[in-house]
Formats: structure tokens, sequence, C-alpha cells
């Protein structure tokens, strides 16, 4: 018998010669499936953590007060720009002298303020970015009622249904 077929035939020996093969492929090159699994154990375990932390949401004293305060800014300055407009109609003279104050205040705390109010409201749209539903998004299922944006429209209902 030759040597080839004593590799064919052996099969501890071509196993054997396999495995040594992979080890030495191994240092050069990771495993990509044993990589994938690594990578799929780690997203599940964070995922694990991340449902355990989340699992009882706070509902304590503190906790409602910060939920609170969290939802100030945004109508604070809804309302203080209205109360701007309102201050400007009531007392012009007084709302000139404080709009020419600030007329002195330095670009670089300009931008300072924009960047806060830019990052707070961003953060806040991206947050409710990831976490929309896809039937929040507009889409309608065949057959469904229409999304409550004023009256119903018969035509848009009849091709819905498949008669137009």
């Amino acid at each position: 018998m030759g040597l080839i077929g004593r590799i064919i035939a052996g099969g501890d020996g071509v196993a054997t010669l396999g495995a040594a093969v992979k080890d030495v492929a191994e240092v050069f090159r990771p495993n990509a499936t044993r990589e994938i699994e690594l990578s799929a154990e780690m997203q599940g375990e964070a995922l694990q953590q991340y449902s355990e932390e989340f699992a009882n949401p706070g509902n304590g004293g503190f906790d409602r007060f910060v939920n609170g305060v969290n939802r100030l800014p945004r109508p604070m300055l809804a309302f203080g720009t209205l109360a701007l407009f309102i201050f400007a109609m009531v007392d012009p003279e007084s709302f000139g002298r404080r709009m020419s104050g600030l007329a002195l205040v330095p670009d670089p705390l300009w931008w300072l303020l924009a960047a806060i109010v830019g990052f707070y409201f961003g953060s806040r749209e991206a947050h409710y970015f990831r976490t929309r539903h896809p039937s929040a998004a507009g889409a309608v299922a065949p057959g469904a009622a229409p999304a409550a944006r004023g009256e119903a429209n018969a035509a848009l209902d009849d091709w819905r249904d498949g008669r137009s």
C-alpha cells in the first residue's frame, strides 16, 4: 500500500492531521464560526443583564421626581417663549433693555446653549426613533381602519379592501 493509500485508509491519522492543520490555521486566521458563537453569547448575556436591570422600574419618590423634572424643559421653552411675547407687548422698553443685554452675550456661550438644547432634543428624538413600532411609522395594514388624522376617506377604504 502506498503513502496515499495509508493516509486515506487510516482514519485516525487523517483526523489527527486535520486537527493539526486546523490548529495551525487558527493561529493565522481566527475560527469565524467560533467568533460568531462567542459574539452571540456575549450579546445574549448583555441582553439578559439589561432585562434584569430594567425588569423592575423604580416607582419610588425620587424616580417620580426625576421623571417629572425630565418632562419640564419642553413646556418651559414653549411657555417661556409665549411669556416673552406677552412681556414685549406689556412693557416694550423693559423688554428692549433685556434684549440688548442678551446681545452682549459672547458667541461661544450661545454655541454652548445651542449644543445643550440640540443634544437634549436630539437624544429624545433618537430614543423615540429607536423605540418606535412599525405601526407607528404610518404603515396601515390592508383592511385596517384609517388613522385618526381626520375624516375617513371612502376611496382609500375601498382601495385597502381591494374594491378599487
